[in-house]
């Protein structure tokens, strides 16, 4: 046999990928008998954000200011998401297989800074702001109107009020306390709208409550930084309150009663968020329990994207003017005719695709399994997994029918898209929620590979962990860590003569891995 360069056999290749792959596989141990340990993290390659599941003149918007700008589609594209939620969010709820469900959405963009982020939400919301202004202006005549029916309404009520405290009979009393009472109502009944406004890029809490209260029960917060979650975690009140942004995920009804202030109620609130945050602050948020506790971490659509940090063209392609048009203009479009509904609407799905989100239900199941589903650990977000697919289907429907969407059912097509997009979201949730330390035995792993790291340990028992960890109460807590960690390669066990004679069985010993900063965790 040659192993040299030139033509070889299919045998001898045979031969020659076996002998490369051995020494490979020997290379990978040291002279310890250590193999290389595993990254904690079992998140896969994390996907591109899937433009083409979008309608044609909203995928080529999004993938051309992706490229203009130099920074990932998966910016744009959950920006273009939580747009379109600011279209329809309240006005348009989708059917699912056994209940409704609203179409606003909460997207979270990670990137680290300088990735232009500001720049995106510039343009891709500039339709918004375009849309606003009209509604604005439609708006001031029946604003105006209303004032002046309010101060013709509240001169009328005083003035009967006069009247009655001034009454001398008791006839005249009552007949002047019956008008005072009626203009009294009226004057509740007469309200002067608050003047149209769909987002803001930051509000706190109370501010976000009445914007609900003034919008009919809509708004949305779009912002390149994550400060709501700063808010709502208590930076001025200092407690936690996610208590809107739960109820306005839901489209569920608020009544809120405040001292000094009138009570709000709002039938059914829906908050859309389309936030960009840094790495940092995503891994904050396992630092705040009434996040994961109270479910907001389930509600979110995370999307971990690459930077494009050094290896940004500095000359991209400009997007053509067309392009930009027919974007502004179809989303413009879609706001004001959905704003326009006088009632919510409900849009369904054709029955092939009712079918297929039936389907996707029962596949979705067995994922919550503990020890085999790969939602097993995050089952406040799988919860929810179907519920969103049904949301990002609605919206991409209604995109591409952006004038009539409402009344016209959704199609095969659009829900297999809606599954694409769910599917990138979820994988994106997984590493995400690897960041957090939302899985408690992965948690645990690293914060006993901290401890072996920090103490320079290369043999330890459980109760040498339980002396030094007070995160750790018994020995029983430690076994989910220990095991992620031997299965890993990060320690192992040291066998153990056999039990002799009476007492306690000893425990089992570990060793670490000889070097356990060398590799990424």
């Amino acid at each position: 046999m040659q192993l040299g360069y030139g033509a070889t056999s299919g045998t001898e290749s045979d031969i020659r990928g076996a002998v490369v792959s051995e020494v490979a596989a020997l290379a990978a141990v040291d002279a310890q008998g250590w193999p290389t340990p595993a990254p904690l993290s079992a998140t896969p390659e994390l996907p591109q954000f899937p433009v083409w599941a979008f309608p044609d003149w909203l995928a080529e918007y999004t993938a051309c200011l992706a490229e203009v700008t130099q920074t990932p589609a998966d910016l744009a594209g959950s920006l273009a998401l939580a747009v379109l939620g600011v279209a329809a969010g309240g006005k348009v709820w989708v059917q699912g297989p056994a209940w409704t469900e609203p179409t606003n959405l909460f997207t979270l963009v990670v990137l680290p800074p300088g990735n232009r982020k500001s720049e995106v939400y510039k343009h891709m919301t500039a339709p918004i702001r375009a849309a606003e202004s009209i509604l604005v202006e439609q708006a001031k005549p029946v604003i105006a109107e209303a004032v002046i029916a309010r101060r013709a309404a509240e001169a009328h009520a005083e003035k009967t009020e006069k009247a009655a405290a001034s009454a001398v009979d008791a006839d005249q009393r009552a007949a002047a306390l019956d008008e005072a009472t009626t203009a009294r109502l009226a004057l509740d009944e007469t309200a002067v709208p608050a003047e149209p406004c769909l987002f803001s890029d930051d509000a706190t809490v109370e501010r976000l409550t009445s914007h609900l209260s003034e919008q009919g029960g809509r708004f949305a917060i779009l912002s390149p930084e994550g400060e709501i979650f700063s808010i709502a975690a208590g930076r001025y009140s200092g407690a936690p309150n996610f208590a809107v942004l739960k109820s306005g995920h839901a489209g569920e009804e608020m009544r809120i009663d405040r001292m000094g202030r009138a009570s709000e109620r709002i039938p059914a609130a829906t908050i859309t968020l389309g936030i960009c945050t840094q790495p940092g602050v995503l891994t904050r948020l396992g630092e705040t329990p009434q996040f994961l506790e109270q479910g907001l971490l389930g509600r979110l659509l995370y999307s971990v994207p690459k930077s494009l940090l050094g290896y940004r063209d500095p000359n991209p392609e400009p997007i053509p003017a067309h392009i930009t048009d027919a974007y502004r203009a179809n989303v413009t479009a879609l706001i004001l005719s959905l704003h326009a509904l006088s009632e919510p609407a409900t849009v369904r799905f054709a029955p092939d695709a009712e079918v297929a989100a039936l389907d996707l239900l029962t596949e979705t199941e067995p994922r919550f399994r503990p020890g085999t589903g790969d939602l097993a650990h995050m089952t406040d977000w799988g919860g929810k997994y179907v519920g969103a697919v049904l949301r990002i289907a609605a919206l991409l429907h209604l995109a591409e029918h952006f004038r009539d969407g409402w009344d016209r059912p959704i199609s095969l097509a659009t829900f297999q898209n809606a599954r694409q997009i769910g599917e990138y979201f979820t994988v994106h949730a997984q590493a995400a929620y690897d960041a957090i330390g939302a899985d408690p035995a992965v948690a645990d792993a690293r914060a006993l590979l901290e401890w072996i790291e920090r103490t320079a340990t290369t043999q330890f028992s459980a109760r040498d962990v339980l002396s030094s960890l007070r995160r750790f109460k018994k020995v029983a807590d430690l076994n989910p860590g220990l095991r992620i960690l031997e299965s890993h390669g990060w320690i192992r066990r040291i066998p153990t003569a056999p039990k002799t004679g009476r007492g306690r069985k000893a425990g089992p010993l570990y060793e670490t891995h000889p070097d356990t900063t060398s590799a990424t965790r």
